[in-house]
Formats: structure tokens, sequence, C-alpha cells
């Protein structure tokens, strides 16, 4: 039973929030950064943004790091539905109680209840689909995303399984508020929770697949996400349960998506040079464009009697 729970509950979560990516990328438009496109510069820095951020974490006293992650969520919803919902107050008025509902599910239910867990779920993968449209229309191109999910797939490997970083933050953040994952428990029997890197991670290369090459891309990334980011960690960790007679604490995602992401992106590469934002022209800019457009009538001149 707890096989099939987790893995329904970590395929549906990453569906869930791919589609709430593409659906975000086909009808928003974000204001681009003037930073250029993305090079090996860019993504050798988000590594060392990846490497520090679990350190100062660590570091915080445990009270303080939920704040810090709750004041992270608020600002990362608010700069990515400013598109979507322009009045600010009412944009804050929302981000607020969608914060505020995390704290009192917690408050009320206890962090094992599923109903602190839809919360925190839904605040975690609405901050997920704003960082990847700002990445991905920001200029994030298919080579930087698979090379960087290659780099994270040898960081996830050494931090869980040589220095146990992984562990300590997950260690860190229990019985606190605003964990930063996804998931559902009920009970102490049943649970399944993916981390919010690797939400990122599979939003970030199916939406980018997209971008370059369309429905090919679409369809490669989602079959990625469910083959790799769902069933194989699952299985993994039932099977070494059942050879060792011990499961083991973390079993890393990336280990199994990276590889086969970054494989994925040397096939589709074949298909020719990426798109760009500029070169996709979805439906609506059709028929924007193809709509009539109304003549101004002039008004007849008429004698004065």
């Amino acid at each position: 039973m707890s096989v099939f729970f987790q893995l329904a509950v970590t395929a549906a979560l990453a569906l869930a929030v791919v589609v709430g990516t593409i659906a975000y990328f086909r009808a928003v438009r974000t204001a681009r950064p003037p930073v250029g496109v993305f090079n090996g510069r860019d993504i050798f820095m988000m590594m060392g943004f990846v490497l520090a951020l679990p350190y100062v974490y660590l570091a915080l006293p445990g009270a303080v790091l939920p704040v810090v992650l709750a004041l992270v969520f608020a600002g990362g919803l608010s700069v990515g539905y400013q598109p979507l919902v322009a009045n600010g107050r009412l944009r804050w008025a929302l981000i607020t109680a969608l914060i505020a509902s995390v704290l009192v599910t917690h408050l009320a239910f206890g962090e094992t209840a599923p109903p602190y867990w839809v919360a925190n779920s839904c605040v975690v993968g609405l901050v997920v689909v704003s960082a990847t449209n700002l990445n991905v229309q920001g200029g994030m191109r298919l080579k930087n995303v698979a090379w960087f999910l290659l780099a994270l797939a040898a960081y996830d490997a050494f931090f869980a399984w040589v220095v146990p970083l992984t562990q300590e933050l997950a260690d860190a953040v229990q019985g606190y508020p605003y964990a930063p994952a996804a998931g559902l428990r009920i009970g102490e029997d049943l649970g399944a929770v993916v981390g919010m890197g690797d939400l990122l991670a599979y939003a970030l290369f199916t939406t980018t697949a997209y971008k370059a090459y369309g429905k090919p891309g679409l369809r490669t990334g989602i079959a990625l996400v469910v083959l790799f980011g769902a069933a194989a960690p699952v299985a993994a960790l039932h099977l070494i349960a059942a050879a060792t007679g011990d499961a083991p604490g973390i079993i890393p995602a990336q280990v199994f998506f990276g590889p086969a992401a970054f494989v994925a992106y040397q096939v589709l590469r074949r298909r020719g040079p990426e798109r760009r934002m500029a070169d996709i022209v979805f439906r609506r800019d059709r028929d924007r464009e193809q709509a009539p457009r109304q003549t101004p009538v002039r008004a007849e001149a008429r004698p004065v009697a």
C-alpha cells in the first residue's frame, strides 16, 4: 500500500506543477530582465547559490528558519504573479492569505495532518511555477538546464550519501511550518514528500523543452518526470529496503532524473536549434493578428441650410 501511495502522490504533485508551469508559460508574459543570454558562468553561479543555501538555512536558529522561508515564499509569489494580479494591495492580500493558511493548518492540525500538507504544497507549487517562468522566459535554454541538472545530480548524490547535508536540512525543518517541499501525510504510516528543488528541476526541464522544441519537447519532459522523477526513486527506495531489510533515509530523485534529462537533451537537439521566446507564436497571438481591423467611418459633410 505504501509504495502505491508514494508513487501516486509523487507523480500527481510533479505533473500538477509541470502542467501549471506550462499553463502559466502559455498565458502570461513576464518582463524579461536585461541580463542577456544564459551561459556557463550563469550555471556556475546558480550551482554556487544551490550549494550555499542549505548552509545558510542550517546556520539560522530553529525558530527563525520558518520565518525566513515564509518571507522567501512571499517574495517569490509577489514577483512571479505580478503580471496576473497587477493591483499590489490585492496581490499581497492573496499572498498573505496563502502564507497564513500554512501556519494556521500547522497550528490547528500538526505537521503530519493532510490539511497542512495541502496548504504547504499549494504555496510551494505556486512558487515553483513562478520561479520557473521567470528563468525560462528570462532567457534560460534547454542546454543550460540539462547541464545544470547533471551537476545537480552529482551534488544531490554527494550530500545525501557522503556528507549528510540533505538529511540535516530535513531534520532542521522538522516540527516547523513552511517546509521547502510538497507532499501528503496521513498519520504516521502513509507519507510522500517531494523536495522543492526536485519540483523546480522537473518544471525547468519540461518548460524549456517545450519552449525549445514544442510538443515533442513537452511529451519528452512529461515522460521523464513520470518515469525518472516519480517511478524510479520510489521503486529504488522499496527495492533497497526489500534487499537490505533497511529503508534508506533519502533517495535523491535527481540521481535518476538529471542524467536522463541530459540524455534527452542530446536527443532533442538533433531536431535543430532551440526556439527563442520571440520565435513562439501562440493561438491567441495569431487570433489577434488575424482579427479584422475596423476602419474609421468618416462623417459625411452635410450642406448647411
